[in-house]
């Protein structure tokens, strides 16, 4: 089964078609969007789009618990959103790549461009 898309656009679709191969992206796409769906989850992603930071500075910098911070940090990692390093005892998280970043910049054009 071929489906064709009722019209075309100037840019490039790049999203996967159902029973193409680039299919088997639809699901891990869906659970970025779903990680990304958490408020909490933004503000710790826009924190460290400004800088590198560890988990007591994030929580301080949200007003939450370090545990709260913690266990949204393991998320955000699992879904390869984030990435850590240590720095002695102390673990500092940044940004795992530039995608993030740009994933970032579309819903916020989007967002602005609705409101």
């Amino acid at each position: 089964m071929t489906l064709t898309t009722p019209h075309h656009h100037d840019h490039q679709n790049r999203l996967p078609l159902p029973g193409q191969e680039e299919e088997k992206y639809i699901q891990p796409m869906a659970d970025i969007f779903k990680v990304l769906s958490d408020p909490t989850r933004i503000r710790i992603l826009a924190l460290l789009a400004h800088e590198e930071m560890c988990v007591t500075c994030i929580a301080e910098g949200l007003k939450m618990t370090h545990s709260a911070i913690s266990h949204q940090l393991r998320l955000l990692r699992s879904a390869g959103l984030v990435k850590f390093t240590k720095e002695g005892k102390e673990v500092i998280y940044s940004l795992d790549d530039m995608h993030v970043l740009g994933l970032f910049d579309q819903a916020l054009d989007h967002v602005k461009h609705k409101l």
